[in-house]
């Protein structure tokens, strides 16, 4: 097929993206970028690069018709936010000067540069950006599905839309108890999270006057409250001061919803189980990477995560492919801080990339965990690969802040809807630079 015609049909097939049944028409589409995933990473690169190329040059591949902005699903639990606060149209984020196929990968031949979709379209790529996250495993704990649909069962979990809202409302329901809040044995999104709900929970109960008749765990995998020495020494006294009890290398196996139970093993012998009751159980769910990913066991680890040069961000075996955000084996927090510093260097690699040029920009493993500590208080931690404190700001940041708070609630949405997904907002450094130049 030569180029003015296979130009014609792509451009002709648009349609098929509005039919659900792929027996109706498959296409094949072809471009000189897909960037596979919509979301944070996938439409901040789009962006970047809709800008710099020719228009339809680039192709998103995406399956949902919102796009959320995750980090505030955390006051969606405590009441501070809506999840309509979080929501916007795919369509009002991604670049209008990409296209925009609604749909989702099925399997990748990196040999060949094909991607083929759910409903069965073909895409020809000569290079591929891979930015699908991680999505919830439910089903790996049993009776966790069913007690997260049942509104009266007191499970819930701020890591998705459909049930952040069981959390704030499940706050208001409890009269006293048990409290169990948990953090999986998984790679996770926003690994602040878990812990940051069990501080809101213990400022609401302490509101309500339900605090003295309640007890608050958090079990974590973990053998730290926190991954950076600095920030855990910090919150380990806001547990001791919120007396909540903290059980490490304690994870989730099972729920018992009719029996109001949970069951958990030790990380050091798995053999070795507690179930413990509750009266309301925050689950943090195992997450992993989607199944196309996983079934592609040529770029990706033996956990199914895109191995790329933790540095470049450029796949380990394949030049024209790269990989951002939660789905690549970076030993990095996973969090929308990260992909706001990884974008740049993804922009400028791939370019490079594209001309024949080695990628020559390094990302320094830079992550941003806003964790909050009670309503009107955060401790906003920031940090580099090794888990070395890399602030903004010119004073500790390890301390709480009602600065920190509200830069969490109100400034971060509005840096992520207004520049970031426009591919316009790299993280602070040019802040940084100016107000804390001193800094390390």
């Amino acid at each position: 097929m030569n180029t003015a015609r296979l130009l014609s049909f792509v451009s002709s097939s648009n349609v098929c993206r509005n039919f659900s049944s792929s027996s109706i028409c498959n296409a094949n589409y072809s471009c000189k970028l897909l960037v596979v995933g919509g979301g944070s990473g996938g439409c901040t690169v789009a962006a970047k690069f809709a800008r710099r190329l020719n228009k339809d040059s680039v192709i998103i591949l995406e399956p949902s018709n919102d796009h959320y902005y995750q980090p505030l699903f955390t006051l969606v639990g405590a009441g501070v936010k809506r999840v309509s606060d979080t929501r916007r149209s795919a369509q009002s984020v991604l670049p209008k000067a990409a296209k925009w196929l609604r749909d989702s990968a099925e399997t990748i031949n990196a040999k060949a540069n094909v991607v083929t979709t759910k409903d069965g379209h073909v895409i020809n790529y000569e290079y591929i950006v891979i930015a699908v996250g991680l999505k919830s495993d439910y089903n790996k704990i049993p009776g966790l599905t069913e007690a997260l649909n049942d509104t009266s069962s007191g499970v819930s979990t701020i890591y998705a839309p459909e049930y952040c809202e069981k959390t704030w409302s499940d706050l208001q329901m409890f009269k006293g108890g048990e409290a169990i809040f948990t953090y999986p044995e998984t790679l996770i999104k926003c690994p602040g999270a878990p812990q940051k709900i069990a501080y809101l929970a213990e400022s609401y109960f302490t509101k309500t006057n339900v605090r003295s008749k309640s007890n608050i765990t958090y079990n974590t995998c973990l053998p730290v409250i926190f991954g950076v020495k600095k920030y855990a020494d910090a919150l380990l006294k806001v547990v001791e001061r919120k007396k909540i009890n903290v059980n490490y290398k304690t994870v989730l196996k099972e729920v018992k919803p009719d029996r109001r139970e949970a069951v958990f093993y030790n990380t050091d012998d798995k053999t070795k189980e507690t179930t413990m009751q509750y009266n309301m159980l925050h689950v943090t769910p195992p997450m992993k990477t989607p199944d196309f990913l996983q079934r592609s066991s040529d770029i990706v680890d033996p956990n199914g995560y895109l191995t790329v040069n933790k540095y470049t961000l450029q796949h380990d075996k394949y030049p024209n492919v790269y990989g951002i955000g939660d789905c690549t084996n970076t030993p990095n927090s996973k969090t929308a801080a990260a992909i706001a510093k990884q974008c740049y260097v993804l922009e400028h690699n791939l370019l490079g990339t594209m001309q024949k040029d080695e990628p020559k920009l390094k990302y320094d493993g830079y992550g941003a965990c806003p964790l909050l500590t009670a309503y009107g208080k955060c401790i906003l931690a920031e940090f580099i690969y090794d888990g070395i404190p890399h602030e903004t700001l010119p004073f500790d940041q390890a301390r709480e802040s009602a600065l920190a708070y509200y830069m969490k609630k109100d400034l971060f949405p509005f840096l992520y809807w207004n520049l970031m997904l426009k591919g316009r907002y790299h993280g602070p450094e040019f802040v940084r630079k100016i107000i804390n130049p001193l800094a390390k």
